[in-house]
């Protein structure tokens, strides 16, 4: 908020209190007994010096009693100096008649008979006894202006006839009372001559007593309120102080259904040269904070061992994959294909994901191509990478077409787990006919560069088969596609398009238009070198500060005539 906004709050609650003082002061007071009081004996002198050497500001009040005793008025009958330097500081001149002589109590002040003073007047004059401190508020309106608000703590005590009214500004005492509660702090003296203690208000509340339970007398009292294990603690305290003469702290559990702890300062307090007769202290309630410091603490050492694991589970899994993934596939230019190979990691700290690849010769002449993505990342995707890739590797060379083999794939994909599912391509390049042979199982379509333009394959007959491992015994389609001399396939992971909240027919269109853009900005690409900088520079462009998952570009090229 801006400084005008506060200007405008304060100034709406001033008007609420205007109006809530109106109300009140405009309320009709009913009419006073039609017969004149009864004149008073004047105050004699020796009583209003008596008056005037109190160190409080006192008003001596007389009750009108009528014939049965009952009181039916008050009649205010002088006031000492500090009771008139009161009025002066606090009470609008002009809102009260100056004084000339006795007059009824509350004709001069109206107000006051609503607060608690009458019913403390009526019980100090029948009981015989002293009434208070009891806080007694009220306001005095102003002609103009705010209204002048008034909060004292008063006693009313009986003096002969008269009642004697004296008071003190209340606001010191209860702002003492509420500091100490809301910040949770108290302080105390022990007298350790005669095991006696003097604290403040907010002593009982600080230590955690129950309303009307009695502070603890003295040290040893104190020590009663403490669990067994702080005790080494508070006897430190005191060995400080007592023996060693200085200032000393600790922090204390006390006993309770919930755990409650404060913090002690202290120090002594000594003749010059004598011993140490009293400890003074300031106890602090630090419940809170000790439990957020160890709830702090406990989350600091949590995302530690998460963090250690972290780097444990991805090592261990980078590992893995730089001895199951080959660097670059090689060895393929028998077959009339080049390949490239980028892997870039996710880039939320895991390190590793599920991508995987496949490129390497099989009998008779055919080339097997595969990428996939298993489910998650860390350990277990790559856990998971590492099965279907061997798995296939070795199902490749039982000669079965590439449907046949995603059909088994899928099945052992089903047989490992529920969690254990994944996406792939799986392919057969056929060199004699010079044709691509390929099924996919949920994974991104392939993409065919050829003449410069970018464009996404068709899918297999009845589209794109059901993700590996989701459920067993699933027919898969496969897709041919005639590879012309420096044609160029692209088959990649999701990550490489994929955004948060993106879509992806946007996200494919985007890959279509940087693969064919960057085709188009470069020479002819006629050797691997070409091939494997535009695998790179296409990953360069898609890649961003919004992936978040690991990604696999496999690019292959024919080559030959």
């Amino acid at each position: 908020m801006d400084r005008q906004a506060l200007r405008e709050l304060l100034a709406a609650q001033r008007d609420r209190i205007g109006a809530y003082a109106r109300a009140r002061s405009s309320t009709p007071r009913p009419p006073a007994d039609p017969a004149a009081p009864p004149v008073p004996d004047p105050v004699p002198a020796p009583v209003q010096e008596l008056l005037d050497a109190f160190p409080a500001a006192a008003l001596l009040v007389q009750p009108v009693v009528d014939a049965d005793g009952r009181i039916t008025d008050f009649l205010y009958l002088t006031q000492n100096t500090r009771a008139v330097a009161y009025s002066r500081a606090h009470v609008p001149t002009a809102s009260v008649p100056r004084w000339s002589g006795p007059v009824r109590l509350f004709d001069r002040f109206p107000l006051l008979e609503d607060t608690g003073l009458p019913r403390m007047l009526a019980d100090a004059h029948h009981e015989r006894a002293p009434q208070g401190p009891e806080i007694v508020e009220w306001f005095i309106p102003r002609a103009e202006g705010p209204p002048a608000r008034l909060s004292n703590d008063v006693v009313v005590a009986p003096c002969g006839d008269h009642l004697l009214v004296t008071w003190e500004p209340g606001h010191r005492v209860r702002m003492a009372v509420a500091a100490q509660k809301l910040v949770r702090t108290c302080w105390a003296e022990w007298n350790v001559a005669d095991g006696t203690v003097a604290p403040s208000l907010g002593f009982g509340h600080v230590l955690g007593l129950a309303p009307g339970t009695p502070a603890p007398a003295d040290l040893l009292g104190l020590a009663d309120l403490v669990v067994p294990d702080s005790l080494p603690e508070l006897y430190r305290l005191l060995y400080d102080i007592f023996l060693r003469k200085r200032r000393s702290e600790c922090a204390l559990r006390l006993k309770g259904a919930y755990e409650h702890v404060i913090r002690v300062v202290a120090e002594p307090a000594r003749p010059r040269g004598g011993p140490v007769w009293a400890v003074r202290a300031v106890l602090v309630d630090i419940t809170d904070d000790t439990r957020r410091r160890a709830l702090a603490e406990a989350a600091g050492a949590e995302a530690r061992r998460q963090r250690v694991r972290a780097e444990a589970v991805g090592e261990v899994a980078e590992g893995l994959r730089e001895a199951v993934l080959p660097r670059s596939p090689g060895g393929l230019a028998s077959y009339g294909i080049d390949t490239a190979v980028v892997y870039r990691p996710d880039s939320t700290g895991s390190g590793v994901g599920g991508d995987w690849y496949k490129a390497r010769g099989l009998p008779a002449g055919r080339l097997l191509l595969a990428l996939g993505d298993a489910r998650g990342h860390g350990l277990d995707a790559v856990t998971l990478m590492a099965k279907l890739r061997y798995a296939l590797a070795g199902l490749a060379y039982t000669d079965a077409p590439v449907e046949q083999l995603t059909h088994w794939l899928n099945d052992m994909a089903c047989d490992d787990g529920i969690e254990s599912t994944a996406t792939a391509v799986i392919a057969r390049y056929h060199p004699d006919r010079r044709v691509l042979r390929w099924t996919c199982a949920g994974h991104p379509l392939p993409v065919l560069l050829r003449d410069g333009r970018a464009t996404t394959l068709p899918a297999p007959p009845g589209g794109p088969g059901l993700t590996l491992g989701v459920l067993s015994d699933q027919p898969y389609a496969a897709s041919e596609t005639p590879l012309a001399e420096d044609d160029i396939v692209l088959l990649y992971s999701d990550g490489l398009t994929e955004r948060r909240d993106s879509d992806p027919d946007q996200d494919t269109a985007r890959l279509l238009d940087a693969a064919g853009g960057l085709l188009r900005a470069r020479s002819p690409i006629r050797d691997h070198a070409g091939l494997q900088e535009y695998a790179d520079a296409l990953v360069a462009s898609l890649d961003g500060p919004h992936r978040s998952d690991d990604v696999t570009l496999l690019a292959l090229r024919r080559t030959t005539p």
